[in-house]
């Protein structure tokens, strides 16, 4: 899910105060619930096809984005980024689709340990995108992360199904996405980017719909495509409260609180446990993925004090 900068909340001409542990406990709790709605995936992607899976969670989304709308108004939808808005949902379609899909296949703590890979592929995707110096020492932190992709991987070992390449490349849109989502962020807000992502992902994915389609015929089938949604709606709608009341470099590290909660749902509904060398690469992805984050907050700090440090 994302996590991307809202702009600051002004209350008259003083800045609102972060309230960083409620944001933290508001963080934590959507990760919760985005891991339960992947559990829920998984347990679909047998009796259903991919696109349809996305199409009801984009539906779960978009009905909170209907809720935002009546609470604030049509406002939210003010951009002057149409074009990215539309880009961002075509990327959060295809990252969606590629992480079901391989969903299928590979255990839930296995392809959520992959997608940690995003923050990485974020920074080498800054530097020719946003036109970002990335320095060395973030570089050998990528290529330190990366190594921790492969160990989870083991390409060659035939210990993890090949469908996680298209968890990679459920990471790699997902990167992309994060990236358009910088792009917007100084001119448009959290909630208007998850608004048009939302519009746009499900009317992209309303389209081929009718060529998947299976009707749900038991209650079991509707309660998990339904549970799928809401959990998603309301993991996104706390994301972007949490970043609005706090600090994004303080409610970020939440995201990788998701391996803990996706190996509970793993052992409990398929009786998948990680192996060692998975908690290792998970590991040293985690650890390198902090650092970056780390590192990009003292940047920013220095920065604005007009004392960057040396990179």
């Amino acid at each position: 899910m994302s996590v991307d900068q809202a702009a600051p909340l002004i209350t008259g001409e003083e800045l609102r105060r972060p309230d960083n542990l409620r944001g933290i406990l508001l963080m934590a709790l959507a990760f919760a619930l985005f891991a339960a709605s992947d559990a829920q995936v998984k347990l679909l992607t047998s009796e259903f096809h991919p696109v349809q899976i996305v199409w009801t969670r984009q539906l779960g989304l978009l009905s909170g984005v209907i809720v935002l709308l009546m609470v604030k108004g049509t406002a939210i939808l003010a951009t002057s980024h149409l074009g990215l808005q539309l880009l961002r949902g075509m990327l959060a379609v295809t990252s969606a689709a590629a992480f079901i899909s391989g969903l299928k296949y590979v255990p839930l703590a296995d392809a959520v340990s992959v997608t940690f890979l995003a923050p990485l592929l974020v920074t080498i995707f800054s530097a020719p995108l946003l036109k970002e110096k990335v320095g060395p020492k973030r570089l050998i932190a990528v290529a330190i992360g990366f190594i921790g992709t492969l160990i989870v991987i083991r390409p060659g070992f035939g210990q993890v199904h090949p469908a996680v390449m298209l968890v990679v490349l459920a990471a790699t849109a997902f990167a992309l996405r994060q990236v358009v989502s910088r792009l917007l962020a100084g001119s448009d807000r959290t909630a208007t980017t998850v608004a048009y992502t939302a519009i746009a992902s499900f009317a992209m994915l309303s389209l081929p719909l009718a060529f998947f389609w299976q009707t749900p015929e038991t209650v079991r089938q509707i309660a998990l495509l339904a549970g799928m949604a809401v959990t998603a709606a309301l993991g996104e709608l706390m994301v972007i409260k949490a970043l609005e009341i706090a600090e994004a470099s303080v409610v970020t590290p939440m995201h990788y609180t998701l391996i803990i909660w996706a190996t509970l749902y793993g052992w409990l509904l398929f009786g998948h446990l990680p192996d060692m060398w998975t908690w290792v690469g998970a590991a040293i992805i985690i650890a390198t993925g902090l650092y970056i984050m780390n590192r990009e907050r003292m940047l920013r700090r220095a920065s604005a004090a007009g004392t960057p440090p040396a990179e």
